[in-house]
């Protein structure tokens, strides 16, 4: 499922907009890329929690050369599914 099939998903499921809905999934994907680049979580209750998280700084292999290389420390984005999802995900047919 890509952005527009969500979109689509949801319009139908709530009497929306296509253009509506589409604004709103745009506010709430932006909204939680701007409080986790500020460091903090987002937890939507049964469904996860969006955070971040640091890499640290380690030395890697250039696969092409065999060359050792540093890569530098990076943040990182976390995604931790929550329980009812998990349940959801792994709920026997």
């Amino acid at each position: 499922m890509n952005k527009a099939d969500l979109v689509e998903a949801i319009a139908n499921a709530t009497d929306l907009s296509k253009s509506k809905t589409d604004e709103v999934v745009g506010a709430m994907v932006a909204t939680i890329i701007k409080a986790v680049a500020k460091g903090d979580s987002v937890q939507l209750v049964g469904f996860g929690t969006f955070g971040s998280g640091k890499r640290a700084a380690r030395t890697g292999r250039n696969p092409r050369t065999g060359e050792s290389i540093k890569i530098a420390a990076a943040k990182t984005v976390k995604f931790t599914a929550g329980k009812a999802f998990k349940e959801a995900v792994n709920k026997k047919r």
